[in-house]
């Protein structure tokens, strides 16, 4: 589904398990047209896949959502406007789950905060 939709751009470990991560969106992917034409908005769905995505890269495990809380949709994301997105990852791994907290940014602007909990596949 997210085929060609970002690109991951850098992975910057900040230590003890925080990760500062860079992406552009793609302003013409398919999903954007339907969400919505003419002005474009990056589903939320979308940026949970992406932050499952980015976790699977840092941790190189297979993961499966569990339980998402604390989530904060601070404004809407324009792939026009706000193509470039800043992802900070906060990762505490445990035995059988990893525990994320994230904040989605472009610019000075926060767009997202959420905490998910992921059961390692």
């Amino acid at each position: 589904m997210l085929e060609n939709f970002y690109t991951l751009n850098q992975i910057e470990s900040q230590g003890e398990g925080k990760y500062l991560c860079r992406i552009t969106l793609n302003a013409a992917h398919p999903i954007f047209a339907g969400h919505f034409p003419d002005n474009p908005v990056t589903p939320g769905v979308c940026m949970l896949q992406i932050i499952k995505n980015i976790t699977e890269e840092i941790t190189q495990k297979k993961l499966f959502l569990s339980k998402t809380s604390q989530v904060k949709f601070m404004t809407l994301i324009n792939p026009n406007t706000a193509g470039e997105l800043t992802l900070q990852l906060e990762l505490a791994e445990h035995p059988d789950t990893i525990v994320v907290k994230n904040t989605t940014s472009f610019g000075d602007t926060v767009a997202l905060k959420l905490t998910n909990t992921y059961k390692l596949c």
